[in-house]
C-alpha cells in the first residue's frame, strides 16, 4: 500500500476532532473524507488571547499530514516545536477537565506524533537483525508503554520501527541499533553461569577512572556532568544511561544474610539476574552451610529433596508411573530429580514466602500415596524390618524408618539404632561371597 492511500485511511479513522463543524471533501471513489483545516498566522506573531477561536488555532494545517516532497527543512520542525509550546500553555490556561482542554491534549498529541515522525522517517526495514549477539525481532506492536534501551527515549510504536531481542529482551529504536555497545546478556549466562557472591563489590569511582562502567560515559557523585549511579550488584557505577534504578533481588544478599529486599541495579545486571533466576547454580552446602542453622524452611525442603530422590527409582521402573508422567509434576524444577543440594534463587525466593514448602508438600504426597496405596508392583518393592520382623511394609522415604548405607535396606530407626549387631542383610551378603571364593580359587586352578 501507498504512502498516500495509507495517509488517507489513517485520516479515515482518525478524524480531527478540532474542526467538527467543518464540511467534508469527499474524494473520487466516495471511501476518504479530508477535513479542510487552516492556517491562521496569528498563531506565531501577535497578542495573545483567550477567545475560543484559539483552541482550534495551533497550527496543525493540512500540510503537516501530507507527503513531503524531498526531505522536511528545519523550519518545519520549528513550526511544529512553536505550535507545541503554545498548545502547553493553552492547556494550563484553560478550565481543568473542561472539554476545550480535553482537545486541546488531543491535538498535542497529534503535534507531537508528527515531529517525532519527521525526526524518524519510517523506512523499510527487516525482519530479523543480529548484532553483537543479539538477536532482534521487528515488533508489530503499536503500544507507546515501551521505552529504548539505548536512547532512554519513548518508543512511539505507532510511527516509528522498533526491535526486541528473542534473548535478553532489549528493546530499542531501529535508528538506535547501529549505536548499540552491549553485547546481549544470554550470551553471558551460556558462557558464565555463576553468581557474584559479594555483597556489593565496589571498587570506587576513581578506580573507574570516573567514567561508567559499561559505556565509559563520564559520570560523578554530583551529577556533573552525569549522575554515578551504583549497582548493588556488581558494585560498580553507571550513567543514568545504562542505570535506571530498577531494583532486583541480589543472590549475595539471600545467601549470606537471607535477606531480600530489592535493590537497585544496572540494566545489564536486572537482565542477566532475570535470565538466571531459574537456573540451578547455588550449592548452599558449600557456599554457605551454617544457612541451614538458622533458616528452619531449608531443613524441610532438604528432607523432601532427599525423600524425592529415593522415590524416583520406583517410577523409573513402573510401568503405571511412567504413564502417568509423574515425575512431571517436577517439570518446572528438574534439579529436584536430580539432586537435594543445588538451588536457583527462585527456590530461595520460593523457600522464603513458603510458597515452594506446599507445592513441595503436595507433590511428595502423590508420589507416596502411588508407591504405597496406588500401585502393587511399588508396593512389592517395599522392605520388612529384619531385626524385629514385625510392622508394617517399609519404604526408604517413610520419616521413621533409617536405611543402610552399605546395602540400602530399610529398617524400623529405633530397631536400626539399637541393634549393637550388624545388619543381617551385610552379614548374609558377606557369608554368601565367604561361600563363593572357595569355588572361585578352584575354577581358577584348573585353569
Amino acid at each position: 500500500m501507498e504512502y498516500d492511500e495509507r495517509l488517507a485511511l489513517f485520516r479515515q479513522t482518525h478524524l480531527n476532532p478540532f474542526d467538527r463543524g467543518e464540511e467534508e471533501d469527499h474524494l473520487e471513489g466516495g471511501l476518504v473524507s479530508q477535513v479542510s483545516l487552516k492556517t491562521k498566522p496569528e498563531l506565531f506573531s501577535g497578542p495573545k488571547t483567550h477567545n475560543s477561536d484559539r483552541t482550534m488555532d495551533l497550527g496543525l494545517a493540512e500540510d503537516h499530514f501530507s507527503r513531503p516532497v524531498g526531505s522536511f527543512v528545519a523550519s518545519d520542525i520549528e513550526q511544529l516545536k512553536q505550535a507545541i509550546g503554545e498548545c502547553k500553555k493553552l492547556i494550563l490556561e484553560l478550565p481543568e477537565h473542561s472539554e476545550r482542554q480535553k482537545d486541546t491534549v488531543v491535538k498535542l498529541i497529534h503535534l507531537r506524533l508528527k515531529l517525532q515522525e519527521l525526526k524518524d522517517p519510517e523506512e523499510d526495514e527487516p525482519n530479523l537483525r543480529v548484532i553483537l549477539e543479539h538477536r532482534f525481532s521487528k515488533e508489530k506492536s503499536k503500544s507507546v508503554k515501551q521505552t529504548c534501551d539505548k536512547c532512554s527515549a519513548i518508543i512511539w510504536g505507532l510511527i516509528q520501527t522498533w526491535y526486541t531481542c528473542t534473548g535478553c529482551y532489549y528493546r530499542c529504536h531501529s535508528k538506535c541499533m547501529n549505536l548499540i555497545t552491549k553485547p546481549c546478556v544470554r550470551s553471558k549466562v551460556s558462557h558464565q553461569s555463576e553468581y557474584e557472591l559479594s555483597i556489593c563489590p565496589e571498587i570506587g569511582l576513581d578506580r573507574q577512572d570516573y567514567r561508567c562502567a559499561e559505556c565509559r560515559t563520564p559520570i560523578s557523585l554530583r551529577g556533573v556532568p552525569t549522575e554515578a549511579r551504583q549497582c548493588d550488584y556488581t558494585g560498580q557505577y553507571y550513567c543514568s544511561t545504562c542505570h535506571w534504578n530498577d531494583t532486583a533481588i541480589v543472590p549475595a544478599r539471600v545467601i549470606h544474610n537471607w535477606e531480600f529486599e530489592p535493590r537497585k541495579v544496572c540494566r545489564s545486571s536486572l537482565r542477566y539476574l532475570a535470565l538466571m533466576m531459574s537456573r540451578p547454580v547455588l550449592k548452599l552446602k558449600e557456599i554457605n552451610p551454617l544457612l541451614f542453622n538458622f533458616v528452619e524452611e531449608l531443613v524441610e525442603i532438604k528432607k523432601l529433596r532427599q525423600d524425592i530422590l529415593l522415590m524416583k527409582p520406583y517410577f523409573l521402573t513402573c510401568k503405571e508411573a511412567m504413564e502417568a508422567r509423574l515425575l512431571l509434576q517436577l517439570q518446572d524444577r528438574q534439579h529436584f530429580v536430580e539432586n537435594d543440594d543445588m538451588y536457583s534463587l527462585q527456590d530461595l525466593i520460593d523457600i522464603s514466602s513458603g510458597r515452594l514448602s506446599c507445592s513441595l508438600t503436595e507433590i511428595h504426597t502423590i508420589f507416596a500415596k502411588h508407591i504405597k496405596l496406588d500401585c502393587e508392583r511399588c508396593q512389592a518393592k517395599g522392605f520388612v524390618c529384619e531385626l524385629c520382623k514385625e510392622g508394617d511394609i517399609l519404604f526408604p522415604f517413610d520419616s521413621h524408618t533409617s536405611v543402610c548405607q552399605d546395602c540400602s535396606a530399610v529398617f524400623h530407626r529405633d530397631c536400626y539404632y539399637d541393634n549393637s549387631t550388624t545388619c543381617p542383610r551385610c552379614a548374609r551378603m558377606t557369608e554368601r561371597k565367604q561361600d563363593d571364593e572357595p569355588y572361585e580359587k578352584g575354577a581358577e586352578h584348573q585353569k
